[in-house]
């Protein structure tokens, strides 16, 4: 049922709204006011439940995942290039690494709907999308400000642990925490972690340590060589994923180092 390549029947609207015990309640139809429309049931996905494709059996290969296979066919990579760089460049996060999670979240379906409640391209649930102030999940826009948000802050929340931010985004950051700040032992939340790096990867995410070569001249005195720019990071950035502000007293773009 996973992998019908079929359309689906139209969604069903899905209703839903946080209490304030952070439980979540989620209907087919708005029950009373405190019920906000998550969910427009016009929309068709290719598969039936493109969210849940991140659970499949992991592959060797990234090529070989139903996931790779399936971003071969969409347009939307494209389509939401310019705002994936836009919401990333804002929250100071590595496109690469915002591809990834969207990817791997639903398999950049801006109309994927888990079974837990999860809606949209970052598959932010109903308790995280009002956390962050989204009102419509199944909006791109709102759905990628709001999931770069929370990565960002689940990457300062783990001093820039890249796999804790990650294990946190799938299981929630109290998992994490519960288990001293490791990936908790859960088999989905382990293939998840390993799946988002592989496309991470795959979108050309991450830095290479800058190497300084040191060369002692016949005078005596000291020179350093530093490779070029296209061996550095971006202006700005840090690895892996997050992009900091430039330190006080950190050469300004085009100033040559000091001997």
């Amino acid at each position: 049922m996973l992998l019908s390549a079929g359309a689906s029947p139209a969604l069903a609207d899905l209703y839903g709204f946080v209490d304030d015990q952070g439980k979540i309640h989620l209907a087919n139809e708005k029950l009373d006011a405190r019920y906000e429309l998550f969910v427009k049931g016009e929309t068709k996905t290719e598969f039936k439940l493109s969210s849940e494709l991140k659970y499949l059996p992991p592959t060797d290969a990234l090529r070989d995942h139903i996931i790779y296979k399936r971003l071969q066919k969409t347009p939307n990579v494209a389509k939401f290039e310019s705002l994936v760089h836009q919401e990333a460049t804002r929250q100071k996060l590595e496109p690469a690494l915002v591809k990834a999670v969207i990817a791997v979240e639903s398999a950049y379906d801006p109309a994927a709907v888990s079974p837990k409640g999860a809606v949209g391209l970052m598959q932010l649930i109903p308790g995280t999308a009002a956390r962050y102030g989204v009102k419509k999940s199944t909006d791109p826009i709102e759905n990628v400000g709001g999931g770069t948000r929370y990565l960002r802050d689940l990457l300062k929340m783990f001093d820039g642990n890249l796999s804790l931010a990650l294990a946190g985004y799938n299981a929630g950051e109290g998992a994490v925490q519960r288990y001293r700040n490791t990936i908790p032992p859960f088999p989905e939340t382990q293939a998840y972690v390993k799946l988002v790096m592989q496309f991470y990867e795959h979108f050309g995410g991450g830095v290479q340590p800058v190497q300084k070569v040191v060369r002692v001249q016949e005078s005596g005195r000291i020179r350093l060589t530093i490779p070029g720019r296209r061996n550095l990071p971006p202006e700005g950035m840090t690895a892996p994923g997050l992009m900091v502000e430039p330190r006080p007293g950190t050469l300004a773009p085009g100033q040559p180092a000091p001997l």
